[in-house]
């Protein structure tokens, strides 16, 4: 449950051995580095694949990514690069949700083997996913 290690490659050079071990772990790991890269704030990746659901199988999907947006135009702009990641790299984006009454205090992009969660900071507080996920492995980049 410790952050990377130096030592590793950066998840957009994925290419053989590396901390990934996976596409979709490389993919998860690359969008928590363009988030960061794009101001968003304590950026983390939760692997949940060790999860186990209450239904018996494993968990419902892969990898959180998790950012804090610093305003809506801020949450806006974290999305649109999101779409155009997903696009270079031919990954589906299969639900997008938001509230309805057009508060911009979360957004969630479900790619399905991961699901991004977009804050703002007193929803992040609020929900504090990283808590309530905390059995799960952690992965933080460095800035």
């Amino acid at each position: 449950m410790e952050g990377m290690s130096p030592e590793t490659k950066p998840p957009s050079q994925c290419d053989g051995p590396s901390l990934c071990d996976g596409p979709s772990h490389c993919d998860a790991l690359a969008l928590g580095d363009l988030l960061r890269d794009h101001k968003g704030a304590d950026v983390l990746v939760l692997d949940l694949r060790g999860m186990a659901s209450p239904y018996g199988a494993g968990a419902w999907t892969d990898f959180f990514v998790i950012a804090t947006s610093s305003s809506g135009a801020h949450m806006d702009g974290l999305d649109r690069h999101i779409k155009e990641f997903c696009h270079e790299r031919g990954i589906d984006i299969l639900r997008r949700s938001r509230k309805p009454d057009g508060e911009d205090e979360w957004r969630i992009i479900d790619l399905g083997p991961i699901v991004i969660h977009l804050m703002n900071s007193k929803a992040r507080a609020f929900y504090d996913l990283e808590r309530l996920y905390s059995i799960a492995a952690m992965s933080k980049n460095q800035q």
